[in-house]
């Protein structure tokens, strides 16, 4: 299968795209701009979750080369050195420097401790080959220490804002946190995080919450964003009670027909329509280049309409490791 994969990926000619620059908060946009900013984070970046290592590095280097100039990573996904090599051989292959591509990693819960949170940084550096990352996100409000999960991330943040002036980051954000949560690290800490990144998709639309980082200035950059088409979440509408793959889901369909469009490029506009950044992930070549030219799916009024009706109907949040994990989490937020 993997080299299946890799056949495929090899397959797909260059797309470049310009860039310009802009300083204040507002809304993504689809082309990226140099140098990066938060104001201009590529609205379309590529996600390396459930990224397999053994076609990690092809995966990565036909991205760039198909357009993309926003990719997300993480330590805990296991696949930062595969990553690395594919931005490498990327770059290389199109001929731009680093400086061309928003980069954004994240802390584990295992490194919250003041002491551990720069040495995660570095291993994450170390792992990627790069000198710096444009955002550093801490991953979870959650600390994992002998065994045991609790939550923990006023201190850690104030060890992330200390990284800022060391020049390995540009940027500090987080992920999957609470309002609660949000609001008590702006009372008790003196930076904003630039960006929060959480679980948005058709079926999972927050739309206050979304709001609410609009109102406050903080960007925000949807997970998931064609909802249970990742693998971790299970089969897509295995039983009544679960919403049906986005793929399969009539309403998209129909939009997507009218349109022009894939279902999957209906969620993705939709996703950057409404002012976030999306991350959709894959390992196929075709995939990823289908993904990348949601930017031509111009969706209608009534399209927004629908697709706001499908999040009352389908309400449904695919990541929620409190059970597990023994803690809560999403308190005040839908289907926590």
């Amino acid at each position: 299968m993997a080299a299946i994969a890799i056949a495929k990926l090899s397959s797909i000619a260059l797309a470049l795209l310009k860039l310009s620059r802009a300083q204040e908060q507002m809304p993504f946009s689809w082309a990226p701009s140099n140098p990066l900013s938060i104001a201009s984070i590529p609205a379309l970046g590529f996600g390396t979750w459930n990224l397999d290592k053994s076609n990690a590095s092809e995966a990565v280097s036909v991205a760039l080369q198909t357009g993309y100039r926003h990719l997300d990573c993480a330590a805990i996904y296991g696949n930062e050195k595969e990553v690395g090599n594919g931005i490498k051989a990327g770059l290389e292959t199109i001929g731009l420097d680093r400086s061309s591509v928003w980069i954004t990693s994240k802390l584990w819960n295992d490194h919250h401790h003041g002491d551990q949170v720069e040495q995660g940084l570095d291993k994450t550096l170390s792992d990627l080959g790069l000198g710096y990352l444009d955002l550093y996100l801490m991953h979870w409000p959650v600390a994992s220490s002998g065994g045991k999960n609790y939550i923990d991330y006023v201190d850690t943040w104030l060890a992330m804002e200390k990284l800022l002036d060391t020049g390995k980051v540009r940027h500090i954000g987080v992920s999957n946190f609470s309002p609660h949560q949000l609001k008590q690290l702006l009372d008790q800490t003196t930076i904003k995080p630039a960006v929060h990144q959480f679980e948005l998709h058709p079926y999972l639309q927050q739309i206050d919450f979304v709001q609410w980082h609009k109102d406050n200035g903080v960007s925000v950059t949807a997970y998931s964003p064609l909802a249970n088409l990742n693998p971790t979440y299970g089969s897509p509408g295995k039983s009544k009670d679960e919403p049906p793959s986005l793929l399969m889901n009539e309403d998209i369909t129909e939009i997507a027909k009218e349109r022009g469009c894939t279902n999957a490029q209906v969620a993705l506009a939709w996703g950057v329509d409404r002012g976030t950044s999306v991350i959709p992930k894959s390992q196929h070549a075709d995939r990823i280049k289908e993904n990348f030219e949601s930017a031509n799916c111009k969706l209608k009024e009534e399209d927004y309409t629908t697709i706001e009706k499908l999040g009352k109907k389908y309400l449904k949040r695919f990541n929620n490791p409190s059970d597990s994990w023994g803690v809560s989490l999403y308190h005040g937020l839908e289907d926590a």
